[in-house]
């Protein structure tokens, strides 16, 4: 049985991201996906984001989250598709806190791609606020007053959930060593490449498979032996780009047609997207025209252009067709990427070019082969520069494109007036570069923003996306299958802009008085913990022979005698803050020593206070005044009085079962002695490299944390082009019905898209009616429960089986009988013999007398055919033995004569026609001649025949 629970990117829901899916297969739960939704959506301060949609997106983040927290320990399985925020930004979170550890697989390129989104978009966040690493707030805790749409600077953590007032939100962050560990816990798989899963996930078997859309994105086939084949195809594009191919799913023949990878034909279960089942694409060609004719009008009349654009994915085929555009038109502006993992992204790329496809590595081998000046010109500039320029790499050199960490770098190096293409992330807006440079970008007229991507709902991107396809006309609109046009933005927008500034004044000296204070506290901390050590290691025997040691006892007793006699009469006791041990008050000024030695002035108070001081022995110790109480045993002259008594300190040490105490700073000096000897020069210099280069490092002055409310005066221009590589609603309702599936889930769709996909799958014959669009929160359940039992069969009974051939496999037909074995808990299966198995043709009818002549009455042995009949299968099959065959429609295939053009109507005879109808039933209509036989024949091989 099946079991899926769309955790978030559920069908007809208005939030479509991220995507995260649960998928139990009998009893092992699979997580597909667990990305991370925009954590700095626009707030009510903005003047174009309403309340209720801040809310609402709130509220759904949340319920993705606790729902993820909650099922997180109890998955199996994790498989990644795509390496982006919206696929993969909250596994590192979820691995580091909520117990996510499940063993993970995903394609190099997915685990590379991902770690580098999730690290610029944490650095990005952690950047501008601050977040608190604790086990159980998980995150920064942010309240807004609805009543004016101010954020409150204080954070608070006790607002009741029925206080309506306030808007409570969180955000699950992780650090870059949590990211940095729990990709590293992922497991690589390539292409087609089949992963038999171990432990609880016995019996399983995943594959990989090209999805196109981002480098290295997956459809992932998973085989169970009870619940069939289940196909998790998200986010597809079939259209080869200029760094990718196109999807495996499906393929052009040679006839101008398409056709669907044999491998992933009818699953069982297909679990796919229809977030643009109504949407139509504009041309590729008129896309990448509008995108460079736009940018080139900029840029000749000195204006600049910003595009925001994500970490890792999508922004390759930008570089690429920009670069490209860059060479043959000869131009020289700058191209500027603001990210502070661009360098780090297209190292890891030139690295990895197997992965890609499209145009690149056609250019590259075209320039290698090439035998003019440049070819050769381009071999031996790549021969000086070393290994990183090999062949494949020269087309990512983007030598016209320039690297920024930070917005403050861009217009230290770059005036605003210059112009130039800016590059910058995130795509959204909500924080980091491009929503600093958008503050100061948008107010210059003239400018260009230039959207390829709509974003995720609620966040600044999105805005001025819808404000820019309200503002087309109806055949215009990015989803009617044209190039709009730009606009001119105009009026003002409230964004919040957080922000990091170093502490001044008072607040800097306050900063650095806490930490001098800390510092302190921490140092007598460790004084004390030594000192509480040398007690404990002090040996009992020898403090007899000891006079260092005789001294310390005196003292600790002249510590006990002055405390606690000053505390019984009046005086003030001093305790230290650490571990509560009482010290010596300084004697007075006014006490005086006896001539036997006695010293009184720590038991008394001075005269002039106007107290007599108490005349007792100095060998007895009792505390306070109790000595003038009374004893609980009477004598017969009245209750006996209590005496003080001498102190006695008794130190113990404090050792282990054998008598002695382990040293483990001996141990810890020991080891580090023997990794010392074992590592190698190499190491040593390294190590040795990366102290210098920590200790060189800058330390961050001390900063805080400050929000501000910006009005930003539009006078820009606005233009969007669909950069976004996905396929479309005529892709999408092509593809599906070939992939025919058994059952569909529709999921990561919004309501009118989900309708549209479902409506066009049911005007098909031959296609599934078992369609599901679950919600979020919603669970289904498809296929019944299966049992399964192990048994083992004897050797008679294997030696009496006959196996027939299907796939991979070797299957059979076996009747036997159950039995035990005291020897063992395995049930064995036996033969049986034939007189024991009753004839149900006897005993359903009296016997009757044998006719004369007449022969006994046999029972046919019973056979079943597996397998599953393809008719492109059977087509070749039927090549191969020199009769032709043609599919003239849905299911039919046309065999013989009849199959040839220009056959006349007398050739009939010798024509079968192969139907296969939507369960699966197979029907063979035609006269008997040799070509039917031929045909039956052929449909039998392509099947495993099975006997009792």
């Amino acid at each position: 049985m099946i079991t899926f629970f769309p955790l978030s990117g559920a069908a007809r829901s208005s939030r479509t991201t991220p995507l995260a899916y649960l998928l139990k297969v009998d009893d092992v739960q699979i997580l597909l996906d667990c990305g991370s939704p925009d954590w700095n959506p626009e707030d009510p301060s903005s003047s174009a984001v309403k309340e209720e949609d801040l809310a609402e997106n709130s509220f759904h983040w949340e319920q993705y989250c606790q729902a993820l927290k909650e099922h997180a320990p109890n998955i199996d399985l994790v498989l990644l598709s795509h390496g982006d925020l919206a696929h993969a930004g909250l596994y590192a979170y979820a691995y580091a806190h909520w117990n996510l550890k499940a063993p993970a697989y995903t394609t190099l390129p997915v685990q590379a791609m991902a770690r580098i989104a999730a690290t610029e978009d944490i650095e990005g966040l952690r950047d501008e606020e601050e977040f608190e690493d604790a086990s159980e707030t998980l995150g920064v805790d942010v309240e807004m007053n609805p009543a004016d749409g101010s954020p409150s600077l204080e954070k608070t953590r006790s607002a009741s959930p029925n206080d309506s007032s306030r808007l409570r939100t969180r955000k699950y962050v992780a650090t870059i060593q949590e990211v940095h560990d729990a990709f590293d816990s992922v497991t690589v798989l390539r292409y087609s490449q089949p992963f038999h899963l171990q432990g609880k996930c016995q019996g399983i078997t995943i594959i990989p498979f090209n999805a196109g859309h981002t480098l290295g994105g997956t459809i992932w086939k998973i085989r169970s032996p009870t619940a069939g084949t289940v196909l998790y195809a998200v986010d597809m594009n079939h259209m080869r780009e200029r760094h990718l191919d196109g999807t495996v799913l499906i393929r052009s023949s040679g006839s101008g047609g398409s056709t669907v990878f044999e491998s992933l034909q009818r699953p069982d279960l297909l679990i796919t997207d229809a977030e643009r089942a109504n949407v139509t694409t504009a041309r590729r060609k008129d896309r990448d025209a509008a995108l460079l004719d736009c940018i080139d009008a900029a840029l000749s009349s000195r204006n600049s252009v910003l595009m925001p654009c994500d970490a890792s994915s999508r922004v390759l085929e930008l570089l690429v067709l920009l670069d490209q555009h860059w060479s043959y038109s000869r131009l020289k502006f700058p191209i500027c990427l603001v990210s502070r993992t661009g360098r780090e992204m297209l190292t890891f790329v030139r690295s990895m070019m197997e992965w890609l496809g499209g145009t690149i590595s056609k250019e590259d081998v075209g320039a290698e082969v090439d035998g003019g000046k440049g070819g050769k010109d381009r071999k031996r500039k790549r021969d000086d520069d070393g290994d990183e320029e090999a062949l494949g790499a020269f087309a990512l050199r983007f030598k016209h494109l320039e690297f920024f960490n930070s917005h403050a770098s861009l217009l230290q190096h770059y005036s605003s007036k210059e112009p130039k293409l800016i590059l910058a992330v995130p795509a959204s807006l909500s924080h980091g570069p491009s929503r600093l440079l958008f503050s100061k970008f948008a107010e210059i007229p003239d400018n260009v923003i230039l959207l390829t991507g709509r974003s995720e709902e609620g966040t600044l991107g999105r805005i001025l996306f819808d404000r820019w396809n309200n503002s087309q006309r109806e055949d215009s609109k990015w989803d009617r299958g044209k190039i709009g046009s730009n606009v001119m933005l105009d009026g003002s927008l409230y964004i919040k802009i957080n922000s990091k500034v170093p502490l001044q004044g008072d607040e800097l000296e306050e900063y650095l008085q806490k930490e001098r204070a800390a510092k302190e506290k921490q140092a007598a901390q460790k004084a004390a913990m030594e000192r509480q050590q040398r007690l404990l290691e002090a040996d009992e025997g020898d403090s007899d022979s000891d006079s260092d040691s005789d001294s310390d006892d005196e003292n600790e007793v002249e510590q006990a005698l002055g405390n606690d006699e000053m505390d019984s009469t009046g005086g003030n006791r001093s305790e230290s803050p650490v571990n509560g041990l009482s010290e010596p008050k300084p004697r007075r000024k006014g006490g005086k020593r006896r001539e036997d030695g006695t010293d009184w002035g720590g038991f008394g108070l001075d005269p002039d206070e106007g107290m007599t001081k108490q005349m007792l022995s100095y060998d007895i110790y009792l505390k306070g005044n109790v000595s003038k109480a009374t004893s609980f045993f009477k004598s017969a002259d009245g209750p006996t009085q209590r005496f003080r008594m001498f102190p006695y300190v008794e130190k113990k040490r404090r050792v282990d079962e054998y008598g002695e105490i382990i040293d483990v700073g001996t141990w810890m000096r020991k080891g580090k002695a023997l990794e010392e000897d074992t590592e190698t020069e190499e190491m040593k210099e390294a190590k040795r490299l990366a102290e210098e280069e920590l200790k060189k490092a800058p330390r961050e002055p001390p900063s805080k944390f400050v929000t501000t409310h910006v009005e930003v005066q539009l006078a820009c221009r606005l233009f969007f082009v669909d950069i976004e590589g996905l396929n479309d609603g005529r892709a999408v309702k092509m593809i599906v019905p070939q992939v025919n599936p058994r059952k569909m889930i529709v999921v990561h769709a919004p309501e009118p898209a989900t309708n549209a996909l479902i409506e066009s799958c049911a005007g098909i014959r031959a296609m599934t009616k078992d369609i599901y669009a679950p919600n979020q929160g919603e669970s289904i359940q498809i296929g019944q429960q299966t049992n399964s039992f192990s048994i083992s069969l004897t050797d008679e009974l294997l030696a009496t089986i006959k196996m027939s051939r299907f796939e991979d496999n070797e299957v059979g037909f076996v009747t036997g009988r159950i039995a035990s074995l005291a020897s063992s808990t395995i049930p064995v299966l036996e033969p049986v013999s034939a007189a024991v198995i009753p004839n149900p043709t006897n005993d359903q009818r009296p016997l009757r007398g044998r006719i004369l002549g007449s022969r006994p009455v046999a029972t046919l042995p019973r056979s079943t055919m597996i397998g599953e009949l393809k008719l492109t299968a059977l087509k070749s099959r039927l090549s191969a033995v020199g009769v032709h065959a043609e599919l003239i429609g849905e299911g039919v295939l046309i065999c013989g004569a009849a199959a040839k053009k220009g056959s006349s109507s007398d050739t009939l005879e010798d024509s079968v026609s192969v139907k296969k109808t939507a369960r699966g039933h197979i029907e063979l209509e035609g006269a008997v001649s040799d070509v039917y036989y031929t045909v039956r024949r052929e449909v039998y091989n392509l099947h495993a025949l099975i006997a009792a």
